[in-house]
């Protein structure tokens, strides 16, 4: 338990409030008449992660950062390199020096094959666009190494479990992304049984700190009930772990004043 939070508690109902927003969003839009497709109706309304994000917040204010610097709904643009801003979930200014950037994420419904690669994308292009413009003094000369942060969320139903053929026309994918050594071929394309769409997040919320691309990464999986059941696959990417490593980036970030 963080000091003066108690963690358990917090996520469980963060979790079951992100559900109930999406269920919110969805109703509202029933009753405008306006139904987006799938599941769109669900999210568009914005603010599910919203519960996420303040108890996210509340562990760097827990040890002294000031909530008045804290920023998770608006004036949350930061400069990049590649872009000239970026508009991150959650982000810490204090004193004009950039204490730290977060972004939260999340799947959940039937439809999830393209959205893992893109979300890889953007998550590996937001994190190397942040670091370069730090590099290059976009958060001032000598400014202190910012904390960057990454939150995945994913819904746990039968589709995540299943299995994932990766095609492989030219060339061998990383043996991680493998799982049966059965392959099959048709159309001129190797297909091999690779591994599922949970572990693929699980690879890349690992991986995105393995390469330093973020300080601390989390990977929540989460039923959609009414008492909705979260599980955390990975230890190295346990929610507990990823507050540790934000309050311990605030004391130090204090500390140095």
């Amino acid at each position: 338990m963080t000091e003066g939070i108690d963690i358990e508690t917090r996520l469980q109902e963060a979790v079951q409030q992100y559900w109930d927003a999406r269920a919110a969003n969805k109703e509202k839009q029933i009753g405008s008449g306006r139904m987006d497709a799938g599941t769109r109706g669900e999210v568009t309304g914005g603010t599910q992660m919203g519960a996420l994000e303040t108890l996210v917040a509340d562990i760097p204010c827990d040890v002294g950062l000031k909530r008045l610097d804290v920023r998770t709904r608006s004036a949350l643009e930061l400069p990049g390199y590649f872009r000239a801003t970026k508009k991150w979930d959650l982000i810490v200014v204090s004193e004009g020096q950039l204490v730290l950037a977060m972004e939260f994420k999340s799947q959940a419904g039937k439809s999830i094959g393209n959205n893992v690669n893109n979300r890889t994308e953007e998550a590996v292009g937001s994190a190397s666009d942040l670091w370069t413009a730090y590099r290059e003094g976009r958060f001032g000369q000598g400014a202190p190494t910012p904390f960057l942060g990454y939150l995945f969320l994913l819904e746990d139903r039968a589709n995540v479990w299943q299995p994932v053929a990766n095609k492989e026309p030219y060339f061998n994918v990383d043996p991680v992304f493998r799982g049966s050594a059965v392959q099959s071929k048709g159309a001129g394309i190797t297909r091999n049984q690779g591994i599922a769409y949970a572990a693929r997040y699980e690879v890349l919320c690992r991986r995105l700190v393995l390469e330093r691309m973020y300080n601390a990464t989390c990977f929540l999986m989460a039923t959609n009930a009414r008492a909705t059941v979260i599980s955390q696959p990975a230890q190295d990417l346990t929610f507990a772990r990823f507050a540790a490593a934000l309050r311990g980036h605030a004391v130090t970030f204090l500390g140095s004043r």
